[in-house]
């Protein structure tokens, strides 16, 4: 694989210094501003005042112990939502820097852009949702926006964060439109539609450049640190990845480079280069884009019929076996399946046990669920709201403890 594809490659040719502010960039102090309204700080920007909310969230700190491939039990080395958003967050502010946008906005997004994952990662969201079917279902996305706006209870004067509109829009639409022609409105969970009536996020449109950008930084993190992690976790090895276009041709890259190299440090170095890969062409082919459309404002970014942050033709097909490997020898591993199984049962058993017997349920959360007026659909969603917040030891302590008889002391 030629080298100037990597990152490292095309930034170290010469000293780095930043470009000028793209014009369309988005600028905190043009800020659409906060549901409620609070006198600007001495110190910070709106969106440094955002990151800052979110690092010192109580639902931040749980990622700590929130499955993102393997139950967060399973071994210190691997990525929790935690580490993976950290990650995310260094990818993106590395290529917001390159392309004149908004670091603080962008590293923002990336640190909440998983903040409403439930425990146990997909296998935690699937069995929320099939427990929440008949009472408006489960989305992570939405339950993100459920902590940002109500569930964080740190302030004397609202619920929620407080947040910028730019953050709360960058986090529930990072991936794109919500309302299109085939999907209106109320075709979306209910916090979106509960949040657009108090402060309009523009669900129809595209977010602004540092949410997408940040979404894309999340592809590269996760692809990569998976490789790392199931190659540590024994679920396949380096010659087998070595029969991966793209991964394998940086494998042997490295391997030629330096032919005695220990297999870890091989393994470091190699993720590290497709990172580069992957990070180099997002930032080429959104610079490509720009040029395309040439959008004179964070507006018409919005306005557009694509997104300008988008991987190139090449990688974007070159990358699919990789994924494709990944899904097969990784996510449907067998012992990966049986983690899931075992957390898809757990998640089901608390639900059904807290929602037909809410005297279990701890202070405040069982006096919610008894209110006066809380119909079984309010009580689910407390009971939903309960259990998404629960890191994965948690989850299984709770489990333990309601479901095995143990000797009370």
């Amino acid at each position: 694989m030629n080298s100037a594809l990597y990152m490292e490659g095309v930034v170290m040719a010469k000293p780095f210094s930043p470009p000028p502010r793209a014009i369309f960039a988005s600028d905190p102090d043009r800020s659409r501003g906060r549901l409620h309204h609070e006198s600007p700080s001495a110190t910070r920007t709106d969106f440094q005042r955002d990151r800052d909310r979110i690092i010192h969230a109580d639902a931040f700190r749980r990622l700590k112990q929130k499955t993102q491939v393997f139950v967060a039990h399973e071994g210190d080395h691997y990525r929790t939502r935690l580490t993976h958003s950290l990650e995310v967050a260094q990818i993106a502010r590395t290529a917001a820097r390159v392309l004149g946008l908004d670091e603080d906005l962008a590293e923002t997004l990336s640190l909440a852009h998983d903040i409403g994952h439930p425990p146990f990662g997909h296998a935690g969201e699937s069995a929320l949702n099939t427990a929440m079917a008949p009472y408006g279902g489960f989305d992570h996305n939405a339950q993100a926006l459920r902590v940002l706006t109500k569930l964080e209870q740190r302030y004397p004067k609202f619920d929620g964060l407080n947040l910028t509109w730019e953050t709360l829009e960058g986090v529930i639409k990072h991936n794109g439109p919500l309302v299109t022609s085939e999907s209106g409105i109320d075709k979306l969970p209910t916090a979106f539609r509960d949040y657009d009536a108090l402060q309009s996020l523009g669900l129809h449109t595209f977010a602004g450049p540092e949410a997408q950008v940040a979404a894309l930084a999340d592809d590269i993190a996760y692809n990569n640190h998976d490789v790392q992690d199931g190659l540590r976790a024994g679920l396949f090895t380096v010659e087998e990845l070595m029969g991966v276009p793209l991964a394998g041709d940086v494998f042997r890259d490295v391997m030629k480079q330096y032919p005695d190299i220990e297999r870890e440090r091989l393994i470091a170095e190699s993720v590290r280069r497709l990172i580069g890969v992957w990070l180099g062409d997002l930032i080429a082919e959104f610079r490509r884009r720009a040029a395309a459309e040439d959008p004179r404002s964070v507006e018409e970014v919005r306005a557009l019929s694509r997104p300008l942050a988008a991987f190139s033709d090449d990688i974007a097909e070159r990358q699919k076996p990789l994924r494709a490997f990944l899904f097969q020898r990784m996510y449907r591993h067998h012992k990966v399946n049986r983690m899931m199984s075992q957390a898809r049962r757990i998640v089901s058993e608390l639900f059904t046990l807290f929602l037909t017997e809410p005297d279990t349920l701890p202070p405040p959360w069982g006096d919610r669920a008894r209110a006066p007026g809380a119909d079984m659909t309010r009580r689910a969603r407390v009971v939903c709201d309960y259990i998404a917040g629960m890191t994965d030891t948690y989850a299984i302590d709770e489990h333990r403890r309601l479901f095995n008889l143990e000797r009370w002391v």
